[in-house]
């Protein structure tokens, strides 16, 4: 943590960040929070984080645009909503977070630390566009041999394990309606592409 707080002195404060942040839905994070760190304590992720969720509403009011959006804080996020449940102010963290990714999309930040993250994403994006709901076996399959298959060695007991339980499926299924949630994809993928 001390390399962080020494770096920052290095970076050059775009004063017109906060701003940008506050103006876009879940933005309004970075003015309502009291800095108390309950959600920085709440996440099942911060381990991964090279910055705690407190620090990057900090460093986003504080205009460290690069600090911020070079993060991989943006991509570890779970989106599991436990930071929300235990927030004093009830803020939304995790909307607040994918905001911040949407912004580092867009401005092409490439974070080495969150090249995973992204795979992950779009590989589950594309697995819910074909069967309408996740299939973890496939997702799992896709992503490993999109980031290295022999990365997913380590794993092979668990997936065992998850497999003879039935935890795991072999076989995706697709959901009845699929049809509705690709075209509930597209609208949004569209929406996002006039938005650029």
């Amino acid at each position: 943590m001390t390399d962080i707080r020494i770096g920052i002195w290095r970076d050059q404060p775009d004063l017109g960040f906060l701003n940008e942040v506050l103006a876009i839905p879940g933005g309004e994070a970075a003015a309502a929070c009291i800095q108390c760190g309950t959600c920085s304590g709440a996440c099942p992720t911060v381990r991964d984080m090279d910055s705690s969720p407190r620090e990057i509403v900090a460093f986003v009011r504080a205009g460290y645009r690069d600090r911020v959006l070079n993060s991989n804080t943006i991509w570890m996020c779970a989106s599991c909503y436990a930071c929300y449940a235990q927030c004093p102010k009830e803020i939304k963290i995790t909307d607040f977070m994918y905001k911040l990714k949407q912004i580092a999309m867009r401005e092409g930040y490439k974070n080495p630390g969150a090249r995973r993250a992204r795979v992950l994403a779009r590989k589950f994006a594309d697995t819910v566009r074909k069967f309408g709901r996740n299939s973890e076996t496939r997702l799992l399959l896709k992503y490993f041999f999109a980031t290295g298959i022999f990365s997913a060695l380590k794993y092979t007991g668990m997936a065992l394990s998850l497999l003879v339980t039935g935890r795991l499926d072999v076989f995706p299924k697709k959901i009845k309606g699929s049809g509705e949630v690709r075209a509930i994809l597209k609208r949004i993928d569209e929406g996002a592409a006039m938005r650029r």
